[in-house]
């Protein structure tokens, strides 16, 4: 399998797996309906799990731009690779979160809340307080990276292998996500991946669900920007311990 198709592979699994926890526990008349935050947070941790299994070997499972950026901020990833990891992790998410909407169809039709539709593709505030969303993401973000930073063995079983989140590992890259969902992800549902929030939401738009409202445009940019700003932080923190 060739690296593109690794990150479009896994990280589509990654939202097929994320977004339809949400979408189980969130939709009217689902068996997981109002199931619960445990069960969201889970969910997402071996919606990773899942993703690092597929794609560590053969591209290191980065399944996120922040990762793939802050990588090559820090001189463990070429900048020459940069653009088409993006590309295949946004085609990923938003084929993934596609083939949700197709699973749970029927849900979709009789769940008529706007704001519930929408929760299943994209991330919103608890509260919404801009700032402080924004720094929620810029936190989380940079516990994600850092802790990335700090594993070795990147390589898995091949030396060429672009080191990820497969560096961790999938059990512990789990464990992670768990961690940061349960303990950080209570304040605007923990996106801390620009392409797992912008793939899906530009796929809520398209898709033609007759109950949906706006996309929430004007709030879009706190899940993009936050986790390429906390990414960024924790290249430049880890450099500077480094030296």
């Amino acid at each position: 399998m060739s690296e593109f198709s690794a990150e479009l592979i896994g990280t589509m699994f990654v939202i097929l797996l994320g977004n339809g926890v949400v979408a189980n526990v969130v939709l009217k008349g689902t068996k997981g309906s109002n199931a619960g935050w445990m069960v969201i947070t889970t969910g997402w941790a071996l919606a990773v799990f899942v993703g690092v299994v597929i794609a560590g070997p053969f591209s290191g499972a980065h399944l996120n731009p922040a990762v793939t950026i802050a990588l090559a901020m820090v001189g463990k990833f070429s900048w020459a690779k940069v653009g088409g990891y993006v590309l295949a992790q946004f085609l990923g998410a938003m084929l993934g979160s596609f083939l949700v909407w197709l699973v749970y169809i029927d849900h979709f039709r009789c769940t008529e809340d706007p704001d519930t539709l929408l929760a299943v593709f994209s991330t919103s505030p608890a509260i919404k307080n801009l700032l402080f969303n924004l720094l929620s993401e810029i936190v989380g973000t940079f516990v994600l990276v850092f802790v990335i930073f700090y594993f070795t063995g990147a390589e898995i079983s091949n030396p060429k292998t672009p080191i990820g989140l497969g560096s961790l590992g999938a059990i512990p890259v789990a464990f992670l996500v768990w961690a940061i969902g349960l303990s950080l992800g209570g304040t605007t549902g923990y996106a801390i991946n620009p392409v797992r929030d912008f793939g899906p939401r530009i796929i809520h738009a398209l898709l033609p669900i007759k109950q949906k409202s706006s996309s929430n445009w004007k709030y879009a940019w706190v899940p993009i920007m936050g986790p390429f700003i906390g990414a960024a932080i924790a290249a430049i923190v880890f450099s500077l311990l480094k030296s």
